[in-house]
């Protein structure tokens, strides 16, 4: 496929190039490449990013299909301009065996529209020795240091110790204190750290004295936890059941500790912390976690309109560090060699988004009251368009690969 009047930035600096991709592969970046016998799509100067990289998703399958399932969380992928994502394994059953995860493996495939990976999880009952068994197939080992389901809650010191030898990489859900004992755990066994979600100013601090040690820890934020905090939950009735999830929302001065947390390179990534429920059951009683995945870009490119953002570091904490962290093959560039996941953004669209356009089975969004920032008009997967317009084409995704 030719992609025509591509607005990029290369090395930087914003242009208006062409994109030529073969078997899958960027081959190209140029001016003026001609056509030939191939398909092409005009970008009509719209801006063209890399494919997003969302490296905390839960889609809920197995177990939990009636919030969402790897085929609809897919789709709201497509749409939203992400076309890699990972799974978390708190699902029915969790995955915390290698038997359970190849069963996982096995269950998705010809399911999902964009690429995926997997998170082992660990286990209070210390599985370190089933993550010998499937350490080169999953992006990392998920602990959940301070709140889960099952026995995915990890209190003993021996066992997370344990978790973090046996582990390549450990993302974790930690708040406060437990942001420093894993901090301190990735210092004792020197493995590289992924903080989830961080929704204070403290923890943001506390990551960036990490970094100033020279530590092998990095940084995930949430676009709810930059743009949402208490004054939205406290709003109304609605709100108060609608707008709960784990880590729960902050201050706004958490908010802007953030933003300049992301801004100045503390905080490596975005990932949606995607965890639909339906509404019904989100207002029936308390239950945490909140959709996302379809509204993360358009959010993230309403902080370039407000200043709070560069486009080059949009695309850098959107793109490019979740899939250098997680040692993605392939993804999160544009760049020749690189597979040929892009999405063409309209920047002049800044509609409200709507409960009623959303794709994930949880049918409404946290963010109906903002503008976006800009609409994914067009999303390609390895040089297939699989979402264009509002209509998608072809569930073409696969299991990503890592590399040393």
């Amino acid at each position: 496929m030719l992609i025509k009047n591509c607005r990029i930035l290369v090395d930087g600096e914003e242009k208006v190039q062409d994109i030529l991709t073969a078997d899958g592969k960027i081959i190209e970046i140029a001016d003026n490449i001609p056509q030939g016998h191939i398909e092409m799509l005009d970008a009509e100067g719209k801006w063209v990013i890399p494919g997003v990289v969302d490296a905390h998703c839960h889609m809920r399958d197995p177990g939990l299909t009636q919030k969402e399932d790897f085929m609809t969380g897919s789709m709201a992928c497509a749409r939203g301009g992400v076309t890699t994502f990972i799974d978390m394994p708190n699902t029915i059953p969790a995955v915390t065996t290698a038997k359970i995860f190849e069963d996982k493996r096995d269950m998705m495939i010809g399911k999902s529209y964009v690429d995926y990976g997997f998170n082992f999880g660990g286990s209070k009952n210390d599985n370190s020795q089933e993550i010998k068994k499937v350490i080169d197939k999953v992006a990392s080992t998920k602990i959940f240091l301070n709140m889960s389901t099952g026995d995915m809650l990890i209190t003993e010191d021996e066992v997370i110790e344990n978790i973090f030898k046996e582990s390549k990489i450990i993302s974790v859900h930690a708040e406060e204190e437990m942001v420093a004992k894993a901090i301190e755990l990735c210092e004792k066994y020197d493995k590289p750290l992924y903080l989830c979600h961080l929704s204070k100013a403290s923890e943001a601090k506390m990551l960036r004295e990490a970094k100033a040690k020279g530590l092998k820890v990095f940084g995930e934020v949430t676009p709810h936890h930059l743009f949402l905090n208490v004054d939205d939950v406290n709003a109304n009735e609605e709100n108060h059941m609608l707008l709960r999830m784990k880590p729960e929302l902050k201050t706004k001065e958490d908010n802007e500790a953030l933003w300049e947390a992301l801004a100045d390179g503390t905080i490596d990534t975005i990932g949606t912390d995607h965890a639909p429920h339906l509404k019904e059951e989100k207002l029936a009683k308390l239950t945490f976690g909140i959709p996302g995945v379809e509204n993360s870009l358009e959010m993230m490119l309403k902080g370039v309109d407000e200043g709070k953002i560069s486009m080059a570091r949009l695309i850098e904490v959107m793109c490019t560090k979740p899939a250098e962290i997680f040692k993605i093959e392939n993804k999160g560039k544009i760049a020749v060699g690189y597979d040929a996941d892009l999405v063409i953004i309209d920047r002049d669209d800044k509609s409200p988004i709507k409960d009623d356009d959303v794709i994930s089975k949880a049918s409404w969004t946290p963010y109906e009251k903002f503008n976006r920032g800009g609409r994914v008009v067009t999303t390609i997967l390895r040089g297939q368009i699989i979402y264009l317009n509002k209509e998608f084409y072809g569930r073409y995704g696969r299991e990503i690969k890592y590399y040393e």
